[in-house]
């Protein structure tokens, strides 16, 4: 699992994918969410306007992130 630290205190998935590396661009990270590709805590999650906090726990492309 990778340790992701955000400097604020929500982030929405699709951005969270970008600053992670996950993807490139964000017309990635939205195609990606939006064919249900993407967990956030264990369920699969469609709105790329998702807030993320710390502790939230994203799964994508056989990767697991950790928000702190």
């Amino acid at each position: 699992m990778k340790e992701i630290e955000i400097n604020t205190d929500i982030i929405k998935l699709d951005s969270f994918l970008k600053w992670c590396g996950a993807v490139s661009l964000g017309s990635e990270a939205k195609m990606f969410i939006q064919d249900g590709l993407v967990k956030v805590n264990n369920e699969i999650e469609v709105r790329r306007g998702k807030k993320l906090t710390k502790g939230d726990i994203i799964e994508f492309d056989g990767e697991t992130y950790k928000i702190i």
